[in-house]
């Protein structure tokens, strides 16, 4: 498998990247995990929820004319992502079949290891994701099959055991914005 290295994320890459996982795990309803995905959208930095904010006297938030015109670029693109999210979960619910059970309880057993590095969480991923790409037929785009079954892997071992949600969302973003998305 041929991942591709950089220099790490940028910060708009990482919240790009935070999006579209949550965008994706989101648009899994009969999962496991949804009220651990819930309070973990709420912990993301940059608001990646946009919830009116109230003030403490009860008027919502105002802001200035030239942060509401970025606001509602920065909403557009949001509304982008969230709908490639949307139809990566549509294609993934195709493929999901192609990941044994027996793979997603080994990376779980690995991922519930507290002592276990960032580095050899990504590991396991990597191991994991050239084995599901052995198996898909050679006419799929490359990158594009890699992205959706990493995001896959994730929502497979988060619905095995929802309390691993929240490191296995950040070593996934982690590990899509260094292997699959570096330039």
């Amino acid at each position: 498998m041929d991942l591709k290295v950089s220099n790490g994320p940028s910060p708009g890459d990482e919240r790009t990247t935070s999006l579209l996982l949550l965008g994706f795990l989101q648009s899994c309803p009969h999962s496991c995990f949804q009220r651990e995905l819930e309070a973990l959208g709420h912990e993301l930095p940059g608001h990646l929820f946009h919830d009116d904010e109230l003030q403490t006297d009860g008027n919502r938030c105002s802001h200035f004319p030239l942060a509401a015109e970025a606001e509602t670029d920065s909403e557009r693109q949001e509304e982008a992502v969230r709908e490639v999210a949307r139809q990566l979960a549509q294609i993934g619910d195709r493929l999901e079949g192609s990941i044994r059970p027996g793979m997603v309880a080994g990376l779980a057993s690995h991922f519930s290891v507290r002592s276990l590095s960032e580095e050899d969480r990504r590991q396991c991923l990597a191991a994991a994701l050239e084995q599901l790409m052995q198996t898909c037929p050679p006419d799929m785009d490359h990158e594009k099959t890699q992205l959706l079954l990493t995001m896959l892997l994730a929502k497979k071992i988060a619905d095995h055991s929802p309390a691993l949600l929240r490191d296995v969302f950040h070593t996934t973003v982690t590990f899509i914005n260094q292997n699959l998305l570096a330039s």
